[in-house]
């Protein structure tokens, strides 16, 4: 089955609405759903999806973690962090090992090769990184990177 053709009277992405004179928020959601996109061309190879290198950041980053911590972090449901996180488990790349402390307790850990596949999944979005910064001075990525955490802190 084809796609249909999209309307070509209809302007593509950077031009009218869609372009500098349109919405800031709309702007944001363009641009996070384009790089979304390459995200997933980046690592598709890998077998890696946008979220599970999202859930395994944290899962590095944040020792211990807790899947509704988890969910906070990444900015998905706990019912998605869920199924990330038993499917991650089932490929041997993270494993819940007993709490020091409290043996009930399960934590979530990156295998050797979680930490491999992590690793090689940072290298390309580090490279995409630069790309999309290429253009920018580092004064203007740190203006951006602060208005972007303002945006986000400001969020109630």
């Amino acid at each position: 089955m084809r796609k249909p053709q999209s309307d070509p009277s209809l302007p593509g992405p950077g031009e009218a609405k869609r372009g500098e004179s349109g919405y800031l928020g709309y702007l944001l959601r363009q641009a996070a759903g384009a790089y979304r996109h390459r995200m997933d061309r980046a690592l598709t190879d890998l077998e890696v999806t946008p979220p599970q290198f999202a859930v395994m950041t944290m899962i590095k980053a944040y020792p211990g973690i807790s899947n509704a911590d988890l969910a906070r972090l990444t900015l998905l449901t706990p019912q998605t962090v869920s199924v990330i996180v038993a499917n991650l488990e089932r490929a041997q790349t993270i494993r819940r090992v007993p709490h020091n402390a409290h043996g009930r307790i399960l934590q979530i850990e990156l295998t050797p090769e979680g930490l491999l596949l992590l690793q090689q999944c940072r290298e390309r979005v580090q490279n995409l990184e630069k790309e999309i910064s290429e253009m920018l001075s580092e004064a203007d990525q740190a203006a951006i990177r602060r208005w972007l955490v303002h945006v986000a802190r400001t969020e109630s």
